[in-house]
């Protein structure tokens, strides 16, 4: 019974030494001296903000993508044990002692360190030589842009990791298919899913890798249709795990990224003034101490203010005064000289409206409340002046082309008030809905003319002095859809009681508390949030390194990232030349020789047999297909763009280099003394590679620093802008 306790207990465990060393020179290179310099560097300034929004748990939307990146920085930060406390203002400015720099560069350092094994792995998993493995490891650890970007708190070193660990796991699971549905299958798969959903969660430039993996995914799959020997039953169940790992878990992971920012940030903050009523209410401070506790049900005798949903490019409210439209304007036209309407950027007591039944006369909400519903005629009284809403076909002031929308003045003229609305709910479960405060989203349709309340300022420019410079108000014609700009919600909302208007003036400055609450569901706040993501755009300026798609390929341009305030030190977002341009020539070759072997295979010439052109074929497909999907897309952008954009795709383009050196040494020369040549050729290639690293090592780690000779030696090209101090 005790029989195995006669013999040793045996592991076996075999150590890849290759990645072992890679490993540790990856990480040696991009954490050496990463606290230096303890300044702020490029778009440090920019991520920092939000690192300090996560510590301090305050929200915030950033339209330059998902916030997973964002949540790993500020992750960093939280190890280190930052307080959020730093003002983040200025390049080079100097980082006090509170802000643990080590640690909030350590996970960017960290995934540009492991990218280096990861590219080892990828090319012995599309079954190239070791050989070939080590010279595309050996190739990214010795890029300088990709160590200067993986050293500071940046995002791109972070995204290229996802992608290639998302290859990576592809091809593993891929070649596991004669072990199919076996644990390591599963996990490769399983893998492949949340890498992808990662780096689509770090930047959108993710999506485009994941979209080439699910297409690759697709053709293999199509492939496996053709294999007699898999039973309907097995394809069905090959087609049900790759949807679940590939598009269901990616799915459900995005949300959860969405999940826990939401969770994080639940305090209100300078941005959530861009989402809606409902969403600043359920942030803790801001509206929500406000409008804590408002009725829900707006009903006959409510005093409201109206917020236009549109809220961009600022947010306003429906407001009147006292002051009148100017009885002929700039243009000669005329007015109908009632009191202005407009929509006003600030709250203020003259954004308060009555909603009032037009069949009574009473100002206050009876008792019990009577709801206003989807499809009920109100009139709608300006809390202060106690004037109707009111619109009638007179030209708007800056839109002619519509009515304009004023509190009406009973001028005893031949223009009767035409002052009753139909409340339309856009966003109603049912006709019978009841108008919510906060929740629901309204039209105001102008019963007499069917004019549709809008605020058109967001359009175009602001009313002039007379207007005191707010945005303008009017009635939109023959209005069939209907835009944001059309839309209004209650945002602040109280059961009006007085029915003298002193008193009632006094009840509209007062806050109201009533224990009502209105939390919005995970979903809703989701989908507002990913809506402002995709269509809230900064206005694109020019900057001083901003670049174009064609200027990457051939580095044309560079980012000067950081300058001691005193010295020469300074570092650079600048390529290895040699390697650089060793991935344009290699792209290049890979597409000529497979155009021509296309074209010698149609003619039934085969220069190379089956298995290596299938393999060929495949490390096109994902080493071409990478850099293409990762470069190309940038054509058809309309932002601001930098070098560190094309970084994605050099990477898939640095990895095309040894296959394309391997298959030419394997099948082109083919004689002994063509392979020793060409070997030369190769090592003295590498060694001019080690060589521009190590020249252009001090602008990469920003030390030793350089007098001006030497940096003017570093200016190979005429468009690269080296900092000279003036002596």
């Amino acid at each position: 019974m005790l029989d195995f306790l006669k013999k040793p207990v045996v592991i076996t465990v075999k150590i890849n030494m290759n990645l072992v060393a890679l490993t540790v020179m990856g990480l040696i290179s991009r954490l050496w001296g990463l606290s230096y310099p303890r300044a702020v560097v490029f778009d440090e300034v920019y991520y920092g903000q939000f690192v300090s929004l996560y510590m301090k748990r305050i929200f915030f939307v950033d339209d330059s993508g998902p916030p997973l990146g964002h949540m790993l920085l500020a992750l960093g930060g939280y190890l280190g044990g930052f307080d959020g406390n730093f003002l983040w203002n200025r390049i080079g400015a100097e980082y006090t002692m509170n802000v643990p720099v080590w640690s909030l560069r350590l996970l960017p350092a960290l995934a540009g360190a492991f990218c280096v094994p990861l590219a080892y792995q990828i090319l012995v998993e599309l079954q190239f030589s070791h050989c070939a493995a080590l010279g595309a490891a050996l190739l990214i650890l010795l890029e300088n842009s990709l160590i200067t970007q993986s050293r500071f708190m940046l995002l791109e070193s972070i995204l290229i990791f996802f992608i290639l660990l998302a290859v990576l796991s592809y091809l593993k699971f891929y070649n596991l298919q004669k072990s199919s549905f076996s644990g390591s299958w599963w996990f490769w798969l399983l893998l492949t899913g949340v890498a992808c959903s990662c780096a689509v969660g770090v930047k959108y430039m993710g999506l485009f890798t994941y979209m080439l993996l699910l297409t690759v995914a697709g053709l293999h799959f199509w492939h496996m249709i053709g294999d007699q020997d898999l039973s309907n039953v097995s394809l069905v169940c090959h087609f049900l795990a790759r949807g679940l790992a590939l598009v269901i878990i990616p799915v459900a992971m995005y949300l959860s990224f969405f999940y826990l920012h939401l969770t994080f940030l639940y305090r209100s903050g300078p941005h959530d003034q861009i989402m809606t009523s409902a969403f600043q209410a359920s942030l803790e401070g801001g509206l929500a101490r406000i409008t804590q506790g408002q009725p829900l049900e707006v009903a006959y005798g409510s005093q409201i203010t109206l917020r236009n949903v549109l809220g961009k490019p600022m947010q306003c409210w429906l407001h009147s005064h006292t002051n009148t439209y100017p009885i002929r304007y700039e243009n000669g036209r005329g007015s109908s000289h009632q009191q202005q309407v407009t929509c006003y950027p600030f709250k203020d007591v003259n954004n308060w409206w009555i909603v009032k039944d037009p069949g009574m006369q009473q100002l206050v909400v009876s008792n019990p409340p009577r709801p206003v519903r989807h499809g009920h005629i109100v009139q709608l009284v300006h809390g202060i002046t106690t004037r109707y809403l009111n619109t009638h076909d007179v030209a708007a002031p800056l839109s002619p082309h519509s009515q304009e929308v004023s509190c009406y003045i009973d001028y005893n003229i031949s223009m009767p008030a035409q002052n009753l609305w139909r409340v339309e709910i856009v966003n109603r479960e049912s006709d019978t809905d009841v108008w919510k405060t906060i929740l629901s989203e309204v039209r105001f349709v102008h019963v007499n003319t069917s004019a549709v309340l809008k605020a058109s300022g967001f359009f175009g420019a602001s009313l002039p002095e007379w207007g005191y410079r707010q945005l303008e108000v009017v009635g939109e014609k023959l209005s069939k859809g209907y835009h944001q700009s059309m839309v209004w919600n209650v945002e602040e909302h109280r059961y009006g009681k007085s029915q003298e208007q002193k008193e009632r003036e006094v009840e509209l400055h007062s806050p109201t508390q009533m224990d009502i609450s209105k939390n919005l569901s995970f979903m809703a706040k989701f989908t507002e949030l990913q809506w402002k993501i995709l269509t809230l755009k900064n206005e694109d300026t020019e900057h001083k390194y901003s670049s174009s798609a064609l200027d990457w390929i051939t580095m044309d341009t560079n980012i000067a990232y950081w300058l001691h305030p005193t010295s020469g030190a300074q570092i650079h977002l600048l390529g290895n030349v040699a390697t650089w341009a060793s991935a344009n020539i290699a792209a290049l070759v890979y597409m000529c020789l497979s155009l021509w072997y296309l074209i010698r295979r149609r003619r039934k010439i085969y220069d190379i047999p089956e298995a290596t052109w299938q393999l060929w074929v495949s490390a096109g497909g994902i080493c071409v297909g990478g850099w293409a999907v990762n470069y190309l897309p940038f054509f058809l952008m309309e932002k601001t763009l930098f070098l560190y954009h094309y970084l994605p795709a050099l990477t898939f383009q640095i990895l095309l280099i040894p296959v394309v050196l391997q298959h030419l040494g394997n099948h082109l020369c083919r004689t002994v003394i063509l392979k020793s040549m060409f070997s030369a050729l190769v090592i003295a290639w590498f060694s001019s590679v080690y060589l521009v690293h190590c020249t252009f090592s001090p602008v990469t780690y920003g030390e030793p620093s350089l007098s001006a000779t030497e940096l003017k030696d570093l200016r190979w090209k005429d468009s690269w802008n080296i900092l000279i101090r003036k002596q």
